[in-house]
């Protein structure tokens, strides 16, 4: 019986492996497309992985990474013992829900309503327009929110005076910093995010839309029941991916309109990024500088892992795995 039963998983593993490589010969030009994708992969995320083993030493330069001394958790103290733990978390995490809630919304806000302008010309005018604060280094978005906002010569305050009215200190409150840094976010990477949701519109079959508009459907009745539906996988695959980096924070965007000594806004604008930048200033400790990308990653991990179970639990068919 034992025998049947071990020819009958051979024969299937064998069949299996057959399958493996006819159905890797018959999608070969796929898969050769898909070589770069792999090799970067391999290369930049799969191979430095063992790396992460220096958050847990303390590094020599001469013995390398695996011949340092292993000192465990040492490197993780620096930020849980720093009595900021809760706040950094806490700011990483509202502006990240907030970048990829609003930020979502509004790009599929966008997407649908450049499919819905029929001027092919208007449309290219309006799609560059919206692209071009993606390509704005975050260096001159700071200079642009400074010059802006700034007590003595910004541009909101010079008009507030040419009208008698008081200027505002908004570089000394720090309670509107939240909103000014979402706004910025949204500007900056509206008009580029809209893209993937745009070019899904675009997969969506012509003729079914075709269809529900001869038997009478108007604008919001096909972007309710044809496009929504239509772009479901799309934003769950995209939100799924976002929970992976929920915990890594828009570096240049906040270092470059806070700046590193503006210390009466940090309760409201620090995020884990600046406040390890600030720190590993001096002493410039890489190995708890790992250590805190390993935290955020394995946090990030284990939050795709849950939200995946969710999405599992309520559609299979729009789960990663």
């Amino acid at each position: 019986m034992k025998r049947n039963q071990k020819a009958e998983a051979a024969s299937v593993s064998t069949v299996g492996k057959t399958s493996f490589i006819k159905n890797l010969w018959k999608y070969r030009v796929l898969c050769f497309m898909c070589l770069p994708a792999i090799l970067f992969f391999l290369v930049f995320s799969y191979i430095p992985m063992p790396g992460a083993y220096i958050a847990f030493t303390n590094f020599n330069y001469a013995k390398g990474i695996f011949g340092s001394e292993f000192v465990g958790f040492d490197n993780f103290k620096f930020l849980f013992t720093s009595g900021k733990i809760t706040m950094l978390t806490r700011n990483t995490l509202l502006y990240n829900l907030a970048f990829i809630l609003i930020g979502n919304t509004l790009q599929i806000f966008v997407a649908i309503l450049l499919n819905e302008i029929k001027n092919k010309h208007f449309k290219k005018v309006t799609q560059t327009f919206m692209f071009l604060p993606y390509f704005i280094s975050a260096v001159l978005v700071g200079l642009l929110v400074y010059n802006l906002l700034n007590y003595d010569f910004g541009f909101i305050n010079s008009i507030i005076r040419q009208f008698g009215g008081d200027p505002i200190k908004v570089y000394a409150n720090k309670t509107v910093w939240p909103f000014i840094i979402v706004l910025v976010h949204l500007w900056q990477q509206t008009g580029y995010g809209s893209i993937v949701y745009f070019a899904a519109i675009m997969g969506i079959d012509a003729e079914t839309v075709e269809a529900a508009r001869v038997d009478g459907a108007n604008a919001f009745q096909k972007i309710k029941y044809i496009i929504l539906p239509g772009l479901k996988p799309t934003i769950i695959i995209l939100l799924l991916f976002s929970m992976g980096s929920i915990l890594k924070g828009n570096f240049g965007l906040f270092y470059n309109i806070i700046g590193p000594s503006n210390s009466m806004l940090f309760p409201t604008t620090d995020i884990i990024e600046t406040y390890v930048f600030r720190t590993m200033m001096n002493n410039f400790n890489f190995t708890q500088a790992s250590a805190v990308g390993l935290y955020q990653s394995v946090f990030g991990f284990a939050l795709v892992l849950f939200c995946n179970w969710i999405v599992k639990k309520i559609d299979s068919d729009y789960s990663l795995f």
